[in-house]
């Protein structure tokens, strides 16, 4: 394939771009995009699920874990009954930097489920999930993923995997209309990004966000949530 040109995106500022676009103004004035260091003890278990299955209490309970202990190992034991499980649990390969025509950005796993076609990408999450599916965010983030995977393997990527470790839980992301959509409005954002946009009106998005102070968006507190104050 042809080099990627320079304004591709990160999968990560398409992420962001699909949650909130003016976060993504600010944290790239600050240039500070690096996660948290304990992204890096969550996403670790991607890498251990055989061994957490038969891991006792005291083991699992030191780890960043976010569900009962046998809830857990019941979500492990479900996850090992999938057709992706040998491969989730020890990938054909790990930390795989991507280059599409207009994304790039790291796909945690590459799954080789033998079906003749390119690998599937595997993206690890240290959230939580909804009951169902995936974030909005972390669809467009695996759609990047396996747009970038196709144009680096010259062949269809119809889908990818969302991980949520602390969990147990994995999820399928599908090249669906509605998928595709999400990722290349996300991509414009990124792309003609050049002023602060308007601030959202979902001020829970809000509560949690490193910019609030400079956005200038007045968070209540959760005594005024309440109606206490």
């Amino acid at each position: 394939m042809s080099s990627v040109p320079d304004q591709s995106q990160s999968f990560t500022d398409l992420a962001v771009a699909a949650y909130c676009p003016r976060q993504l103004y600010y944290a790239r004035r600050a240039d500070d995009r690096s996660p948290p260091a304990s992204v890096g003890r969550v996403r670790d278990l991607a890498f251990r699920y055989p061994e957490l299955r038969e891991a006792d209490d005291a083991t699992l309970a030191a780890l960043p874990i976010e569900r009962p202990l046998d809830e857990y190992r019941a979500a492990l034991d479900a996850l090992a009954t999938r057709d992706e499980w040998a491969e989730l649990a020890d990938p054909t390969a790990r930390d795989v930097h991507l280059s599409g025509r207009d994304c790039h950005g790291v796909a945690h796993k590459l799954l080789d489920l033998g079906d003749d076609g390119p690998p599937t990408p595997a993206l690890v999450s240290p959230g939580d999930p909804p009951d169902r599916g995936v974030w909005e965010p972390q669809r467009v983030k695996a759609v990047a993923a396996a747009k970038a995977l196709s144009w680096e393997r010259g062949a269809a990527v119809e889908r990818a995997l969302v991980e949520y470790p602390a969990y147990g839980v994995v999820r399928t992301v599908r090249a669906t209309t509605r998928n595709r959509a999400a990722y290349r409005t996300a991509l414009r954002v990124a792309e003609t990004l050049d002023g602060p946009p308007p601030r959202l009106r979902d001020r829970e998005k809000c509560e949690s966000c490193a910019y609030r102070d400079r956005c200038g968006v007045t968070t209540r507190s959760l005594r005024s949530l309440l109606g206490l104050g």
